[in-house]
């Protein structure tokens, strides 16, 4: 059993946690990435070794748990994402492995201008310091989080859901206690938060703390972003759209539909929402509503769908459908007259998370993935690939749907930053400005 004990931080412990991290991220950015890397691959391995401790968190988490779904206080999709087995304690491992085998993030030379003879600029890039998480059920969070700050030089604090108090507290001791064999990084690295008011503390901490990633609603991430004066790289809902144009495949539509809704249906970039073109409506949607159902999908259906395939198990779709992420075997189905009125729904309605189109008109996939206005747009392909880990970043901090820093699935570059670095010899500015010297601003390596 671990020696570290995780206890309730009051806000005065809060504010010293995070100074401490501050401290602890001045450190790490000195690490070099073999030494970063041989400590991500030993907490992989007691990631491992010591599965059975946190399965045995897990277990204490979902057991209180199916009391509070029993009671209503809990949806069954949220009681699924915080459940995990041992092929789960697997891929954590294997994420935090993928993670070390990614190029080193830090130092690289971005750029570089020789601005006159001897006086060099080049922008490299750094770790961005202390990074405030606060997620929902999923015991999987930590481990990637963890990994993809200690990859880039951060620091991390982080607040998981109540639900998985024993899992996270399992997770994170495991974490530093595998750390604790490489001296050179302090175990102020990550820190583990529980109450609200610890958050309500974090987020005043504008001076230690350098940028907030929140997990979980709209309404969530806007407060968070209202109550602080910290940078918020907000993970919001995923509302994600397949939209089924006349020019599509019958079976890539099925298939697409059918893979964004149910492989996983707790995920944030699951479809919620089917649009389907009028031409092909009245032949695809009986097969498609069939099948929803035999995989125990509930459809919600507009008008004009439900007078296609009158059926008594269909639920009339009211307007609050459409805006909403069900994060269960829950679907909304319209039947749209074309395009325009297809990405007018998306437009308004929408996230800004991922959204697809099915067809085989190369004008309308290109015409699409121009138009929307999402982090990521698909042509013929399941919204269940917005993943960090399917996009090759080896894992995610989650999916930004804002625009600015990161956008999508936050991986190692949504974490770092980057300074200008000038080297000189003895230069001034007033020979310059007195018209002495002049700028040569020649690139010396191409900026892509």
């Amino acid at each position: 059993m671990s020696s570290f004990a995780i206890d309730t931080m009051n806000k005065s412990s809060v504010a010293d946690a995070a100074r401490r991290a501050k401290a602890a991220a001045r450190r790490l950015a000195l690490l070099t990435g073999e030494f970063r890397n041989a400590a991500l691959l030993c907490a992989a391995l007691a990631i491992e070794e010591r599965g059975a401790e946190i399965l045995a968190a897990n277990e204490r988490d979902c057991l209180d748990a199916k009391r509070v779904v029993g009671e209503g206080r809990m949806t069954p999709a949220l009681y699924q994402r915080l459940r995990t087995n041992e092929q789960g304690i697997a891929e954590m491992a294997a994420r935090v492995r993928d993670v070390a085998a990614l190029p080193e993030p830090l130092g690289c030379q971005l750029a570089a201008t020789e601005l006159d003879d001897g006086l060099t600029l080049y922008k490299v890039s750094c770790p961005l310091g202390v990074v405030g998480i606060i997620f929902e059920a999923r015991p999987e969070v930590i481990p990637q989080v963890a990994s993809l700050a200690l990859k880039t030089g951060n620091a991390v604090i982080l607040k998981g859901g109540t639900e998985a108090t024993h899992t996270n507290e399992a997770l994170v001791s495991v974490w530093r206690d595998a750390l604790a064999h490489f001296p050179d990084i302090p175990a102020d690295a990550i820190t583990l938060l529980h109450t609200r008011e610890d958050v309500s503390e974090m987020l005043a901490l504008d001076g230690e703390i350098d940028l907030i990633i929140p997990r979980g609603s709209r309404e969530f991430v806007r407060y968070i972003s209202e109550h602080s004066r910290i940078p918020v790289l907000g993970h919001g809902e995923g509302v994600c759209h397949v939209y089924i144009d006349r020019a599509a495949d019958w079976q890539k539509a099925l298939a697409i539909a059918m893979d964004s809704k149910i492989q996983y249906p707790a995920a944030c970039n699951a479809a919620e929402t089917l649009l389907i073109h009028e031409d092909i409506a009245a032949r695809l949607l009986p097969e498609l509503i069939a099948a929803l159902r035999s995989a125990g999908v509930e459809v919600r259906a507009c008008p004009r769908t439900a007078a296609l395939v009158p059926s008594p198990e269909l639920v009339p779709a009211s307007e609050d459908d459409w805006a909403t992420e069900y994060s269960d075997l829950i679907v909304s189905i319209k039947t749209v007259g074309g395009f325009e009125e297809a990405v007018g729904h998306i437009e308004r309605y929408g996230s800004r998370h991922t959204e697809a189109v099915v067809t085989e008109d190369a004008g309308v996939a290109a015409r699409f993935m121009e138009t929307v206005d999402a982090a990521g747009v698909f042509h013929n392909a399941s919204t269940r690939f917005a993943d960090g880990f399917r996009y090759g970043l080896g894992a995610e901090l989650g999916i930004s749907t804002g625009k600015l820093h990161a956008r999508g699935p936050v991986g190692l570059d949504g974490l770092t930053t980057y300074k200008y670095k000038l080297v000189g010899d003895g230069h001034t500015v007033a020979s310059y400005s007195s018209g002495e010297r002049f700028f040569k601003h020649r690139k010396l390596r191409d900026e892509r």
